[in-house]
């Protein structure tokens, strides 16, 4: 295995464009096309051990699959970042099993902020996943890594808030000069910095596996700034909950899809409101993100109230509860543990089903039923 950044980008005999590399590689990926809807799984327990609870975390995949094919784990909303790399390996393959039995797609969260831990994660776990002596080549990785249900690798910045935007730039390229399938993560909250627009646009002309932008900032700065930079056909997803029909393309607005924690317990009403936005009937897509933004504004705010945990985790943690047992029984059942050894307190269970049932949503009876 030889993983040379000389012979890893886009081979020199090629003369096409980063754009067209680029969908070369996602077409290998995603032959109709890039999902416009993600979902940042929740992880599933079995109790406050922290075990996983395959059947559990297999029936949240089998509600969400007809609406959701691609799925990013481990990552901030499932835990990933609280979990030691034994528990992330378990996650990924028990996602990759079940995604071959599903027909979904796993993006592979690297949660490595230590300058080149990214990239020797992704040497070993492709490794892992192909064989030592594998192929470098950006479309053949696409395609074998594709064939084993992984989407590519989601990478953030090194973390340091002092560190330059060139410090940024040579940590971020010395990943895309694997040829891997790329999305890179906007990540402040974690990163303690921000790619600026010059930075991802150096990127993508570089580095055409590099073809999705998560950005969960709220500030969009690299969105909004795509009119004066030419980011060569890549993905931009937004991260950053809450009215969430206005940033779509379809609306004006500068972002070609999602990638969401409420994606866990909206993805139906999510899926909807895209359909709409897309059929022209702007009236019907703009309430329902209105009411998905008004249970989520409500339920983070009180999950930011809890010693434990991250606010967006719990938060879908308990909204999930509601839709999986249904809004009777998930008021009776023991709420779902957490990864910090924890329980969700009642309280936010019921506040999730009041908060559901004033916004119209539907949870008499749950998807485990």
């Amino acid at each position: 295995m030889n993983p040379n950044p000389k012979k890893t980008k886009a081979s020199d005999d090629m003369d096409d464009s980063a754009q067209q590399q680029r969908l070369n590689i996602v077409g290998t990926i995603f032959p109709d096309g890039i999902p416009q809807l993600w979902c940042p799984l929740l992880t599933h327990y079995r109790d406050t051990g922290g075990s996983l609870d395959s059947q559990r975390v297999r029936a949240h995949l089998r509600h969400l699959a007809p609406v959701v094919k691609t799925f990013l784990a481990p990552g901030s909303t499932g835990d990933g970042w609280e979990m030691s790399p034994q528990q992330q390996d378990e996650l990924i393959g028990l996602l990759l099993q079940l995604s071959a039995e599903l027909d979904l797609k796993l993006m592979i969260g690297v949660l490595r902020t230590g300058r080149g831990e990214a990239r020797e994660s992704i040497v070993a776990k492709t490794a892992e996943l192909l064989g030592e002596d594998h192929s470098w080549e950006p479309r053949t990785l696409a395609a074998e890594l594709g064939a084993r249900r992984v989407s590519g690798f989601t990478v953030t910045p090194p973390r340091g808030s002092a560190l330059t935007q060139s410090q940024i730039y040579s940590e971020l390229a010395a990943v895309g000069e694997l040829g891997v399938p790329l999305a890179f993560y906007q990540l402040p909250q974690i990163t303690e910095n921000e790619m600026e627009p010059e930075t991802v646009a150096e990127l993508a002309a570089g580095y055409p596996g590099f073809y999705m932008l998560k950005d969960t900032s709220g500030a969009d700065r690299v969105a909004l700034a795509a009119h004066e930079h030419d980011y060569h056909g890549l993905f931009l997803v937004r991260g950053a909950e809450r009215a969430y029909a206005e940033w779509h393309c379809t609306a004006g607005g500068p972002y070609h899809g999602f990638l969401l924690s409420t994606v866990n317990c909206f993805a139906h009403p999510l899926a909807e409101m895209l359909a709409a936005l897309r059929e022209g009937r702007a009236e019907t897509a703009h309430s329902i993100s209105a009411r998905v933004s008004a249970v989520a504004e409500e339920l983070f705010s009180a999950a930011a109230e809890l010693p434990f945990g991250n606010p967006f985790s719990n938060a879908n943690r308990a909204i999930d509860h509601v839709f999986a047992y249904g809004e009777q029984e998930a008021l009776t059942r023991e709420p779902p543990a957490t990864i910090s050894g924890n329980r969700l307190p009642p309280a936010l269970i019921g506040q999730a089903v009041q908060a559901l049932q004033r916004e119209g949503f539907d949870a008499r009876t749950g998807y485990l039923e």
